[in-house]
């Protein structure tokens, strides 16, 4: 039989006990290794630096009972044991250093003691297989009686009477994931990868997010909708949701909008103000496009994550706020840092978890649901239903999903699109003819706020390839090159222009690597991604 090894919780509470008395009550820690036969070869037993003292009490009394058993102190760096976030990134990443060998051990969790969240934690590492083995239920005698050990149960999750408490988690991370999307049946991989990871950090940690983006994106209305699964989940009870967009900051409003001031702090504060981040107590504080603040709200702003605690302007005593920060930007912050426009400790302490959202041209194949979801909104709003004819819905559908489909406004763009489109729509039918009439609109709409929107004369290939070169272009050739050429100006990445060159083929493919292909091609004919975007790839 294999040795088995325990990891536990020092129950601050229940392992507790001074001088001989400790020995009158039942203690679930010793009680694991007072039982015959089960025999424990190794505990990990995890403490705070708080509680070293009691923890060495606990492992001199289980060596008294049972010197077979080596007790390991692990001390957990973890200041508030009720914070979720904290409490499970501790455990994974103690989870993920140690040398599990399942070959030769077996392993037990133990959760009977510790904090209900970090017990909730040890399930959920023990369910997710980051911790193998079973779980250990500890349980006192019926008559407790000095020295007696109780019982131990213990829980394989792999056994099929388990399989209703997987598939509750199971659903509750479905209906999470289905609540940050509206409800929206996404089908972007890409994407519904993105949420499924938002959902677990969501709800696990109370750490700074960052959501970066084209303009339009989403990143407002997924921060709102992160903050309320956060109180749907109870992880959240009295803050509020506070957003601003650090792009309307500007001098003295900016630190005094933030931070808040006190009475006379500067020509025109004839009253004092509390600050945005004190009205974000223990809630959410949404700053988007925090990229445009200036260097010294950077600075205090990194003073406030840090240590919950800042200066309003014009005070001399700090105040308090515990919130958590989710950020948003449609710049890339790693350019501003090396530009010297953004802090680069500031970037660091917000960069744990960074989300690159996708813009709707990245997502084609959204476009067919989102639209659905945004006619239910104009019903529900305008109390009058209004869907497509199935020839209109088949000529926007094509339009909108092609590379002439710019969506420079993202989702805005769609949003306005369909309700042009339902509002204009007798009878509630949306017809060819306004599908067509809109498409023509957007088609306008983007040749204007486009600057390669234009036609052939946007493209210079002599200056690209040399004189010689382009005029030895066939037109076939030239005009293609110079479609390529566009939809690269029109592009962020190279990965975004060749999911746009490639739209269709791709769906025909197993292995994508379209930025790959559009790569070769342009070197067939000696040019990079650098000379048409000015970007990184």
């Amino acid at each position: 039989m294999k040795p088995t090894v325990v990891i536990g919780f020092l129950g601050t509470q229940l392992d507790s006990g001074r001088g001989a008395g400790r020995w009158a009550k039942w203690r679930p820690t010793v009680s694991l290794v007072q039982h015959e036969d089960q025999v424990v070869s190794r505990l990990e037993l995890i403490h705070t630096r708080n509680h070293l003292a009691l923890a060495e009490v606990v492992r001199a009394d289980i060596a008294s009972v049972s010197p077979e058993t080596v007790v390991n102190l692990v001390e957990l760096a973890i200041a508030d044991p009720w914070d979720f976030g904290e409490v499970y990134a501790r455990l994974y990443d103690w989870a993920r250093a140690y040398a599990f060998d399942t070959e030769r051990e077996q392993y037990w969790t133990h959760i009977t003691t510790g904090t209900h969240v970090a017990q909730i934690c040890m399930f959920l590492l023990a369910e997710s297989r980051f911790i193998p083995g079973v779980l250990a239920q500890t349980a006192p005698p019926k008559r407790q009686r000095p020295g007696e050990a109780g019982s131990v149960a213990l829980i394989d999750l792999d056994l099929s009477r388990y399989d209703v408490i997987a598939r509750r988690f199971e659903a509750e991370q479905r209906d999470a994931v289905s609540f940050l999307k509206s409800g929206i049946a996404t089908r972007n991989a890409r994407f519904n990868t993105l949420i499924d990871e938002i959902e677990r950090v969501a709800v696990r940690s109370r750490a700074p997010i960052l959501l970066v983006g084209p303009t339009g994106a989403g990143k407002s209305f997924l921060a709102r909708r992160m903050f309320e699964l956060k109180k749907a989940r109870h992880q959240v009870t009295t803050g509020a949701f506070v957003e601003v967009n650090c792009a309307t900051l500007r001098g003295d409003g900016a630190a005094s909008t933030l931070f808040g001031h006190k009475k006379g702090a500067f020509t025109g504060a004839a009253a004092e103000r509390a600050g945005l981040l004190r009205s974000a107590h223990e809630g959410v504080l949404f700053l988007d496009e925090i990229g445009e603040l200036g260097l010294d709200e950077q600075a205090m702003l990194l003073k406030a994550i840090e240590e919950k605690r800042f200066f309003p302007m014009g005070a001399d005593r700090e105040v308090t706020s515990d919130f958590q920060l989710i950020a948003g930007s449609n710049r890339d912050l790693r350019h501003e840092v090396a530009a010297g426009r953004f802090r680069e400790d500031l970037f660091a302490r917000i960069n744990l978890w960074t989300y690159d959202l996708p813009g709707l041209a990245q997502r084609p194949e959204d476009i067919d649901p989102n639209v659905d979801h945004l006619l239910t909104l104009y019903a529900s709003e305008n109390n009058r239903v209004v869907r497509f004819n199935a020839e209109a819905r088949a000529r926007y559908l094509h339009f909108a999903q092609s590379t002439d489909a710019l969506w420079s406004g993202n989702f805005r763009d769609l949003s306005a699109s369909v309700t042009r489109l339902a509002t204009l729509a007798d009878g509630g039918r949306i017809t060819v003819e306004l599908a067509e009439a809109e498409i023509a609109r957007l088609r306008w709409l983007w040749k204007r706020t486009t600057p390669h929107s234009g036609g052939d004369d946007d493209v210079d290939l002599a200056a690209l390839l040399g004189s010689d070169r382009a005029a030895a272009l066939d037109l076939f050739d030239r005009l293609q090159l110079e479609a390529v050429v566009r939809v690269c100006r029109q592009s962020r990445t190279l990965s975004e222009a060749g999911r746009r060159l490639f739209h269709a083929s791709r769906t025909q493919r197993s292995v994508l690597n379209d930025a790959d292909r559009l790569r070769k091609y342009l070197g067939k004919h000696g040019l990079q991604w650098t000379q048409l975007a000015g970007v990184p790839a």
